[in-house]
């Protein structure tokens, strides 16, 4: 079975997710570029790759072996739904500030609006939800698994870092 074979309502789910992150990486590379510009620096650029190899390979397994149903559980297609509500609250809330990359600066603000309010790391929060329910809702059980527990393994390093760097940081937006 291809992604061709699969149910309208999987196509369309998956060709989403597909388009929603490629205009994020486009959003990012910008926002990565102005904020080295006004003198930030990255941190962690070592362990990029693998975030780039983990989701990449995420999307390339799930469109190669996963088996969706005719029809969507409801309750994992609204738990999808109420996801991307919440990834369009976390990436309006921290704007200018969101990028793949850690860059940081100690005269960037701290985001404490929106989501940020209350996690410290949304979009991470976002990330471990969608790495498990994709795959669920599109009939892959088992890539659901293995892809949260080495999204997990890089998560535990980057918020490390991140946490770091954002110590660093003075004033707040």
């Amino acid at each position: 079975m291809t992604v061709f074979d699969w149910p309208f309502w999987a196509q369309l789910v998956f060709g989403y997710v597909i388009v929603q992150r490629v205009a994020e990486l486009a959003y990012a590379n910008a926002n990565t570029r102005r904020l080295l510009a006004e003198g930030g620096r990255e941190y962690g650029e070592k362990h990029y790759p693998l975030f780039i190899l983990l989701h990449g390979g995420w999307l390339i397994s799930i469109a190669l072996f996963a088996k969706p149903d005719s029809a969507p559980d409801l309750i994992l297609l609204n738990a999808f739904i109420a996801s991307q509500t919440f990834r369009f609250w976390t990436l309006a809330s921290i704007g200018r500030w969101w990028t793949t990359r850690i860059i940081s600066a100690p005269h960037f603000p701290t985001v404490k609006r929106g989501p940020y309010r209350f996690l410290k790391h949304p979009n991470y929060t976002l990330v471990v939800v969608e790495i498990a329910l994709l795959p669920l809702l599109l009939g892959a059980p088992a890539m659901a698994i293995t892809f949260s527990i080495l999204n997990a393994a890089l998560l535990w390093w980057r918020i490390r870092m991140e946490n770091a760097v954002l110590g660093e940081r003075v004033g707040t937006t």
